[in-house]
């Protein structure tokens, strides 16, 4: 629990709110219901039973983004709500729900939502006896929603490249193995529920480390961009590229059935091999593992399947595809061959 609360920033955001929530509107809930306001106690209640919902959600579901877009949404209709009711007196929470608001929800949400707020305030519940109150209240709230816009603003992007950099690989733009892993699971559970196929392909890059002791990591560098780069493109939208090491890619393709990941796989072999040049015009060329999803195979044994079809590929020539699936079935044929002439031998009495 402590584990998500300290790196999910929106989920810690939303958990504050829960517990302030608790701590500072129920005292004056119990207040209003006590002094004989019964409209104003009824909407704090149910503003703190909804932001207690919410903040649950985001704790059971883990979608800390959705959670968070419902609680902006209803910060800010419940403010507006209860300075209507209230009056000036309620003001003061209006200022604590345009910052948060930038919290919880993309900027553009936010601001939406905030504008909207101090509409409703000025024109529905018109709180102020004299314009000058009108005008700096306005004037402050304003202010108060462009400050909260640019530190959300700029905390969104680095949201954003903070994710970008813990789950892909920086050079060449694929996912790293962390996902890899993730996505791997994921599909075993999909192909568990809806029997959907799903197929592994590793691919290395023969005599790269000649590249890279000749001609310097710079230009390795350049490579392993244009070959990450290639295979997006070859690919479809569903297929996910993977860096797994050093000059090492995998990619994961869902729906596709066993006899047709040969020809994907093959495809991207030629396409590497006539497309792309290394240094001084050299030939790019590449090994590939394949390996089919079996029922009731761990990601392990599917990954160490497709690695040994790679390794077949790479002892017995580079620049070709291995099928695990054929591979295996020669090698039964084989020792089913081995067992039947041993047996031949045997038979045979010596002279």
């Amino acid at each position: 629990m402590f584990y998500r609360f300290r790196n999910d920033f929106q989920l810690s955001i939303i958990t504050l709110l829960g517990v302030s929530a608790v701590t500072g509107i129920v005292p004056f809930a119990v207040f209003r219901f006590w002094n004989g306001e019964v409209l104003a106690g009824l909407l704090d209640t149910a503003i703190v039973t909804l932001i207690i919902a919410g903040m649950t959600y985001a704790w059971v579901t883990g979608d800390s983004r959705r959670a968070g877009v419902f609680m902006c949404v209803l910060i800010s209709a419940g403010a507006a709500a209860v300075a209507i009711v209230i009056g000036t007196k309620a003001i003061f929470w209006i200022y604590v729900v345009l910052v948060t608001s930038f919290f919880l929800a993309p900027p553009a949400l936010a601001t939406v939502c905030n504008l909207l707020m101090l509409g409703a305030v000025v024109l529905v519940g018109d709180p102020f006896d004299q314009n000058q109150s009108l005008y700096s209240f306005l004037a402050t709230g304003i202010m108060v929603s462009c400050c909260a816009y640019v530190f959300g603003r700029r905390n969104e992007d680095q949201r954003i490249r903070l994710e970008r950099l813990a789950t892909h690989d920086p050079l060449t733009g694929a996912k790293n193995r962390r996902v890899m892993e993730e996505e791997m699971q994921a599909a075993i559970s999909t192909f568990e529920r809806n029997d959907t196929p799903h197929a592994l392909v590793i691919l290395d890059l023969d005599h790269f480390k000649t590249i890279n002791d000749n001609h310097g990591h710079g230009v390795g560098d350049v490579v392993l961009r244009d070959v990450a780069d290639l295979v997006n493109r070859h690919t479809r939208l569903s297929d996910t590229l993977f860096r797994f090491g050093g000059e090492e890619f995998v990619l994961l393709m869902p729906g596709v059935r066993p006899e047709a990941t040969a020809s994907v796989a093959e495809n991207l072999r030629y396409k590497i091999m006539t497309e792309l040049r290394g240094p001084r015009g050299s030939r790019i060329t590449a090994s590939f593992g394949v390996a089919s999803l079996r029922v009731g195979e761990s990601d392990d044994l599917w990954l160490e399947r497709a690695d040994s079809a790679l390794y077949e590929a790479k002892t017995t020539g580079r620049n070709k595809v291995v099928v695990a699936e054929r591979m295996e079935d020669d090698m039964d044929d084989m020792n089913a061959q081995a067992i039947v002439d041993d047996r031949l031998t045997t038979a045979v009495p010596s002279c």
